[in-house]
């Protein structure tokens, strides 16, 4: 089977991988340095499983920038493009989708297109009402940055979405085209017996929202349990771990960070909110609101120690800053987590910009770019970060500063993601 697939981000470069073991699979972008990458079998994201099958493994996988030619001669077009969420018009801006749905409804109308971004609920019924001659199915995908390619290799569940009634799709023939997507991602699975779900795309695009708004949830709660647990001079840690040994709730994904972020739980949280315009609810606008709060608090007890370092005798004069009052912050990586390259939506980058309001003098290491971010100085030298700095501040734990423990904020508790 021939393959197409719009984006080679996280999504689309691990479906990419997937597919190739098995089809020869043509991956899109518009961007002619990650083609080339890609086609010198190098990653232009930083996934261990990707980088090790584009470096080891024998895929049949070509990369290009010609959309159209990949789209005609491809049997199945898997669409993986960007939907960043427009925070004036309150949802996601699928302008990307709409445009390679169109390009291919003109070059290969007979082609099974397979909606992998994210959208919102009713986008696949609404796209498909327009061109209703189309083959357009929707499949969302459950993915961690940083382990995209191991969790398309160890699925939890598939799920295909079809934006058609049981009558309808006998007639087109869609029911075949559902049942050949899922076997494609069983096929290139290591795991048997993978639940799989066919649904009407809908739902599936809801269950998409609500899985990522549920891991939002636990995320807020615990990192609500850590400021509770601060503000009353508790030990977090023995009471996470004390509420964790309830099998029900359990002892995973229940470390503070300074808050939920990267390229999902935020769009994807304001997305669901917004789908529920006269929809009563509480919850949903709860766990948005509760993200802003949880980086307030951060960047409030961030300054409040910059203050006490301000007002300690023993460090007048001493300060790295231009100004003996204040202390330097050192900003420790910008990214959205351990083993991510991502700094879309970090919750460390919104605490900075707080603290850049407030008036302190910053400073960053991070290693993936140079010379000024966000008017602050990047730092290349991870030995003079540490020096300079006078307070630095990590949302994840990382051995490179176990000799500044001392200096080092962070609400990382068990030192994993």
């Amino acid at each position: 089977m021939n393959i197409a697939i719009a984006g080679t981000g996280y999504v689309g470069l691990s479906l990419a991988v997937l597919f190739a073991q098995h089809h020869h699979v043509t991956a899109v972008d518009i961007i002619p340095e990650k083609v080339a990458l890609i086609n010198k079998r190098q990653s232009p994201i930083k996934d261990p499983e990707i980088e090790s099958y584009l470096a080891h493994q024998s895929l049949n996988l070509e990369a290009t920038l010609d959309a159209e030619a990949a789209y005609s001669n491809a049997d199945c077009i898997v669409i993986a493009t960007p939907t960043d969420y427009d925070e004036q018009q309150n949802v996601f801006d699928t302008s990307q989708v709409d445009s390679v749905v169109a390009c291919v409804e003109r070059v290969n109308p007979s082609a099974t297109v397979v909606i992998k971004s994210t959208v919102p609920v009713g986008y696949t019924a609404q796209i498909a009402t327009q061109y209703p001659n189309s083959h357009i199915l929707f499949s969302p995908e459950f993915l961690r940055e940083g382990h995209a390619l191991y969790d398309n290799l160890h699925p939890t569940r598939i799920i295909v979405g079809v934006p058609l009634q049981s009558d309808q799709q006998a007639s087109s023939g869609t029911d075949d085209r559902v049942q050949c997507f899922a076997d494609l991602l069983a096929e290139g699975s290591l795991d048997t017996n993978t639940p799989v779900r066919i649904m009407h795309s809908s739902e599936a695009e809801a269950v998409k929202l609500f899985s990522n708004t549920c891991l939002a949830l636990r995320v807020a709660f615990f990192n609500e349990l850590d400021t509770y647990a601060e503000m009353r001079n508790l030990r977090p840690a023995e009471i996470i771990e004390g509420v964790g040994l309830d099998p029900r709730i359990g002892t995973h994904y229940n470390n503070p960070s300074f808050g939920y972020g990267g390229y999902c739980l935020p769009k994807d949280t304001k997305q669901l909110l917004a789908n529920y315009k006269h929809v009563p609810q509480n919850l949903v606008a709860a766990i948005v609101d509760a993200n802003t709060t949880r980086k307030d608090f951060i960047a409030q007890t961030i300054i409040d120690k910059a203050e006490a370092w301000s007002s300690d005798p023993a460090n007048v004069g001493s300060a790295t800053s231009s100004t003996d009052a204040r202390p330097v912050i050192g900003m420790y990586r910008l990214t959205m987590k351990t083993g991510s390259d991502n700094f879309r939506s970090s919750s460390i980058q919104d605490v900075m910009d707080r603290l850049i309001e407030y008036g302190l003098s910053i400073i960053i290491y991070e290693p993936t770019i140079a010379g000024v971010y966000h008017g602050c100085k990047i730092v290349d030298s991870l030995e003079l970060f540490k020096t300079r700095s006078d307070i630095i501040v990590a949302n994840r734990w990382n051995s490179d500063l176990s000799d500044v423990r001392p200096k080092v904020f962070t609400r990382d508790l068990f030192q994993r993601d």
